[in-house]
């Protein structure tokens, strides 16, 4: 199957480029103390959650129950649910999941952990989780220190499995440099400190997790950090790639030209149902000479800024995606691509 038998506007995904990118972090955590477990959110397919295991990755993040029960239905059992569980159905679809395979779920408030408890105990279940504390994102999260300690305990009372910590540091914007270098720091002494409170109020801590693609290189300066949450590595984006260039971008939509107005734009088929602009505009792969300039529902309008470098009405062109999450979310399938010819096609699925 040639790129040319598929409708646009399609999601690729260069194989080749995809495979060195899982090399590359699957030898950067292959030796030392701390693992890797991707987020299942970014790519959101369960055959490349299974080549990031089959490569070293210790289990998966998830972001969402659906992403948690998609991944269990398709047999891969180690998951840290990353987003809070909150209301008595979401409980009940976190339980029964806790029931089939080694889910963990992270929690910031009392009352959570036991509701939490209560429904565990009703299905004979003894739930995993892990204490989530903010780290300076301020989202979800517990204050660290003595409100960290407190609600541990109350885990533990409420008869849950504490398995340890998550912190959560958000994608950090900064390019490589002190700067950077000094968020990164706060945040991850904040969480390891936590760790050594636990300890030594007698609580076995397991599982410290935190950390994002934008950070993996920093993780070795925290030896108390067992696990790094990266996604976005694998396909990458152009957002991502000013902050961490060490991974290629893999990941295109595929659209073709159904308008041109000479020397000025083309129109193609993929908007904003096909493409997100949410974190800014995405970019036309390898054409210096074209510029996404809007996206319309059904429509991408492109500037001509070289006339050398346009093409004509039914020709076809592919998007270097700015924010490779909510882009994959609006597709049902992703085609891999190996030689200019379609390998395999990814379903998607969460």
């Amino acid at each position: 199957m040639t790129l040319h038998e598929i409708d646009t506007p399609a999601l690729l995904l260069d194989l080749d480029a995809m495979g060195r990118n899982l090399a590359k972090m699957a030898a950067f955590f292959g030796n030392g103390p701390t693992k890797l477990r991707p987020h299942y959110k970014n790519h959101k397919c369960p055959a490349l959650a299974s080549r990031q295991i089959a490569a070293g990755a210790i289990g998966m993040t998830c972001a969402t129950l659906s992403e948690a029960e998609a991944l269990v239905s398709n047999g891969i059992t180690s998951l840290l649910l990353s987003g809070e569980v909150a209301g008595d159905r979401k409980i009940q679809r976190f339980i029964e999941l806790a029931r089939q395979a080694d889910v963990i779920a992270a929690v910031d408030d009392a009352r959570v952990a036991e509701a939490v408890a209560a429904a565990a105990r009703q299905k004979n279940c003894r739930a995993s989780v892990v204490v989530d504390v903010d780290v300076g994102l301020k989202r979800t999260g517990i204050k660290p220190g003595e409100p960290a300690l407190q609600l541990a305990r109350k885990v533990l009372e409420e008869g849950l499995s504490l398995r340890g910590l998550m912190g959560y540091e958000g994608r950090l914007t900064q390019p490589a440099g002190p700067e950077k270098d000094a968020v990164y720091s706060l945040a991850m002494s904040t969480l390891v400190d936590c760790r050594s409170l636990l300890e030594r109020n007698g609580i076995p801590v397991e599982i410290v997790s935190g950390g994002g693609t934008s950070t993996y290189s920093l993780s070795r300066r925290f030896p108390g950090v067992t696990e790094i949450q990266s996604g976005s590595y694998l396909v990458m984006d152009t957002d991502y790639q000013k902050t961490c260039a060490d991974f290629e971008l893999a990941l295109t939509v595929l659209s073709t030209v159904i308008s041109k107005t000479q020397g000025e734009r083309l129109i193609v088929d993929a908007g904003l149902k096909s493409v997100s602009s949410e974190r800014g505009m995405s970019t036309i792969k390898e054409r210096p000479g074209l510029r996404l300039r809007k996206l319309n529902a059904e429509h991408g309008i492109i500037d001509i800024l070289d006339a050398a470098d346009s093409c004509n009405v039914g020709d076809t062109i592919e998007i270097w995606p700015h924010y490779s999450d909510a882009t994959i979310n609006l597709h049902e399938r992703i085609y891999g691509v190996r030689n200019g010819q379609i390998a395999e096609i990814l379903k998607l699925q969460g």
